[in-house]
């Protein structure tokens, strides 16, 4: 048995070694060459697992260490009798991360309490639910978008579109990439949609590039419909539009899932995915060795601070957006290797909060955003 696996997906070398010749590779270097006599594939979003790659060789089973699958050819797949998984929430957590930090460090900079913002999602799934909850535990108001999810449960949660257009202040995308069909997202964030913003929002895409169109961003923008934009994901990665990224308030190099756990988690449902297909017995396999926090225990005084201020900081003391922005700004041409070359960041959960000074609700909310408390 063969299997080739991508060599920056993290914590699986020695998986499979007791059960198949494991190879290692780049995913540009993943070529028809390399697949033809392979029977599994662990792959991340960079390899275009299609006809190309794979007519004529022995695969039976593609698992990706990711959320997304627009990588994956599925129609090719099911004539050519190949079976295939994504991971699907794997690097959720990672994303509200993201996002918690990005919209405390835009509020910080804007001089503005996003207690008082009215906060639009559009895509409630795994991400989305988790960026609503976060939003709601420190007091904004949310309006979530969700048309899947809205004809199988019924419309008391959900709002239109343009309702999000008309009162949002901030409005962040958590969608699948979906060329056709009736929920079709690509250049969901168009001239159109852009023109009808009532409130001059922030926007922030963290899921795919090509939901937004670049050009009716720019112009957007430059058009006060907008009043600021914040990137992780870009058309035409990694070759981002330079122009956009000078004007961003933020700009990221495709990052946002990419959490020591969120990866880890990808890793596990991939190998236990192959191990149940293959009948390996390492249904159960989890990763170890997850390197931990830079800075595991943060210490917080609440003495004379509001609650706001003390979320703030045990938001950012885990993740500050700022410090990939600048290295994005510094080296844009380096996009794929700031991404492949990612450094340690561990999500909430992996961090205790020691304070002294805070109010018994205010930890409450500490704990409901993910992390552990010491006691005071």
């Amino acid at each position: 048995m063969k299997i080739v696996i991508d060599d920056k997906i993290p914590y699986i070398r020695g998986a499979f070694e007791p059960f198949a010749e494991v190879v290692y590779l780049p995913g540009s270097k993943t070529t028809p060459e390399v697949v033809k006599d392979a029977d599994a594939l662990i792959t991340r979003t960079r390899t275009k697992c299609n006809r190309e790659l794979l007519e004529g060789s022995k695969v039976k089973f593609i698992a990706t260490a990711t959320i997304g699958f627009d990588h994956i050819d599925t129609e090719y797949c099911k004539q050519a009798g190949i079976e295939w998984t994504n991971a699907p929430g794997c690097n959720a957590e990672s994303v509200n991360q993201y996002i918690a930090s990005a919209l405390f460090s835009w509020s910080m900079r804007k001089r503005t309490d996003l207690t008082a913002k009215t906060i639009g999602i559009i895509g409630v799934g795994h991400v989305g639910s988790r960026v609503a909850h976060f939003c709601k535990t420190i007091g904004m108001k949310v309006l979530l978008n969700d048309p899947p999810r809205e004809r199988v449960e019924g419309p008391e949660n959900f709002v239109s579109l343009k309702k999000i257009q008309e009162e949002a202040d901030i409005i962040t995308f958590h969608v699948p990439l979906n060329m056709t069909g009736q929920d079709t997202t690509y250049h969901m964030a168009d001239e159109p949609f852009l023109q009808n913003l009532k409130k001059k929002p922030l926007l922030i895409n963290s899921c795919r590039g090509e939901i937004f169109d670049s050009e009716a961003l720019y112009n957007a923008y430059e058009a006060g419909d907008i009043s600021e934009f914040i990137l992780d994901c870009w058309e035409n990665e990694p070759d981002i539009d330079l122009d956009l990224l000078n004007i961003s308030e933020f700009g990221t190099p495709h990052i946002a899932g990419y959490s020591k756990d969120g990866k880890a988690n990808g890793t596990k449902m991939s190998v236990q995915a192959i191990s149940r297909f293959f009948n390996l017995g390492i249904d159960n396999w989890e990763p170890t060795n997850i390197e931990p926090p830079a800075k595991p225990i943060i210490e917080i005084d609440g003495n004379q601070r509001r609650e706001y201020s003390v979320l703030a900081e045990a938001v950012l003391s885990t993740y500050d957006i700022e410090n990939d922005d600048e290295a994005l700004r510094e080296a844009p041409h380096q996009f794929e290797q700031l991404r492949g070359d990612y450094p340690v960041r561990r999500e909430f959960d992996a961090h205790t909060v020691e304070t002294k000074n805070v109010e018994e609700e205010t930890l409450k909310k500490i704990k409901n955003l993910g992390f552990e408390i010491k006691p005071q």
